[in-house]
């Protein structure tokens, strides 16, 4: 049988770096994918800076997303010939890359998803077919566009006889529900990472809170926390996403003014792990009542303190990562994005309406030629 390798690259709301893995889809073993190669880079610092800055309008943005969009696409190609190394193959093995780029604006209520990229420099400088900007057909067609790896998940992590949830914490935190047998479900809880890290980063100088070691010599304020929960987007009936242009430090700030907050800098970053843990629990409670097994991927499987309060929550479900299922937390986007690839070269649906709210299944991705 031919190998059907696949790369893909994510870098996420989290943008601690650029992932890129290198993955077989027909694998001896009969599983749904072997990760063959992976690699990480982490953003230089005035490119994550700039990134930032552009989540917000400010002068001569044009120039300077075409500017990072260079950049990005940079590391994007440096990323998959690192991963390349790392599989044992070159590039003329691999059929194809997903490269799903940096979401800047994520406005599907107005009918737009904006990611950051330059897909035609990538297919350019790593020499390969680029399929990108795989969200746009399903805000096109009354959708989200988000989150779009539940099919993934489905995929790779559904059992017969559990009833799943996976949890992806990025920058922004999502599920998706996965019973045995019926529809697939799953949507964006709210903030994952990236209230955490802004806060981090504010008042300690670290982009993030290293395994919430911060956040655990804080104490949660019950006062401060019921403030954050009363945000509109968590009682939102799902299909829901959202992203850093509603998430950010002058929502927190908006908030810790309303709320009076004189409290402690760690126990407002005690607070935020709360949340992020709450809004994931209260999800799966009202949406997935009946799950067994929680597996968490993406960085904040690597935050002790919040798994630690993710347990409590979900107590006595099961909590564990994707890395006790053979998977690391850090590659399952993008393996996401490597299969989601895959399914648009096939000419296969890649979106399910029932997590995006879509008017039925699309084809996703644009493809750009080596």
């Amino acid at each position: 049988m031919a190998r059907e390798l696949f790369a893909g690259v994510m870098s996420g709301t989290s943008l601690d770096g650029v992932d890129a893995v290198v993955a077989d889809f027909s694998p001896p073993s009969g599983v749904t994918c072997e990760t063959l190669g992976s690699a990480h880079i982490p953003l230089p610092t005035m490119l994550r800076d700039e990134l930032l800055a552009l989540q917000t309008p400010g002068a001569n943005e044009l120039a300077r997303a075409g500017s990072a969009a260079n950049m990005l696409a940079e590391l994007y190609a440096d990323a998959i010939r690192r991963a390349l190394v790392s599989a044992k193959t070159d590039h003329n093995q691999v059929i194809a890359v997903g490269v799903h780029g940096q979401t800047l604006r994520h406005r599907p209520e107005r009918g737009f998803t904006l990611q950051l990229n330059n897909p035609a420099r990538v297919a350019e400088r790593a020499d390969m077919v680029v399929v990108a900007d795989f969200r746009s057909r399903d805000v096109a067609a009354g959708g989200q566009g988000a989150p779009l790896v539940p099919a993934f998940h489905a995929a790779l992590f559904r059992s017969k006889n559990r009833h799943r949830v996976i949890v992806n914490i990025g920058g922004i935190a999502n599920i998706t529900d996965l019973p045995p047998a019926g529809a697939i479900s799953g949507f964006d809880t709210g903030p994952g990472n990236a209230l955490l890290d802004l806060w981090c980063a504010r008042n300690r100088g670290d982009p993030f809170d290293a395994g919430g070691a911060w956040a655990a010599t804080g104490q949660v304020s019950d006062a401060l926390l019921t403030a954050l929960l009363a945000e509109p987007f968590f009682s939102m009936k799902p299909p829901k996403s959202t992203h850093r242009d509603k998430f950010n430090l002058t929502w927190l700030e908006e908030r810790l003014v309303a709320a009076n907050w004189k409290g402690e800098a760690d126990d407002v970053q005690a607070t935020l792990v709360a949340l992020t843990a709450r809004a994931i629990a209260d999800a799966i409670r009202a949406q997935a009542a009946e799950a067994l097994d929680v597996l968490v991927c993406g960085g904040g499987a690597r935050n002790v303190t919040l798994m630690k309060m993710l347990a409590r929550e979900l107590a006595p479900r099961r909590v564990a990562s994707t890395a006790d299922e053979g998977v690391p937390v850090e590659h399952v986007e993008a393996l996401a994005f490597a299969w989601l690839a895959r399914e648009t070269l096939a000419g296969r649906t890649g979106n399910l309406p029932s997590v995006t709210g879509a008017a039925g299944p699309r084809v996703l991705g644009a493809i750009y030629p080596r």
